[in-house]
């Protein structure tokens, strides 16, 4: 009887580490994936980061051209003209 006992004992703790396995093989792989997410986003933070200096070098350079062209004339005074046309 006590040797059925340690049987069962035994196949129950098969099964209890079987199960941790196959939890520590999941959480690897969302760990893999996670990381590969995470790759992905810093990638797409350094083109977008790329993408808006280079956007705000565009708007300093019409800012001084509009300068140069208008000295003097301020946001105001284009939403005016913007507004007579």
């Amino acid at each position: 009887m006590l040797m059925y006992v340690l049987i069962g004992l035994c196949l129950v703790l098969l099964g209890v580490t079987g199960l941790q396995f196959s939890y520590l093989a999941y959480v690897d792989r969302m760990n893999r994936e996670r990381r590969k997410y995470l790759k992905t986003l810093e990638d797409k933070y350094s083109s977008l980061s790329k993408r808006l200096a280079d956007a705000e070098r565009r708007v300093a350079e019409q800012n001084d051209l509009l300068e140069q062209l208008s000295p003097g004339i301020t946001e105001e005074t284009w939403a005016d003209v913007i507004e007579d046309r």
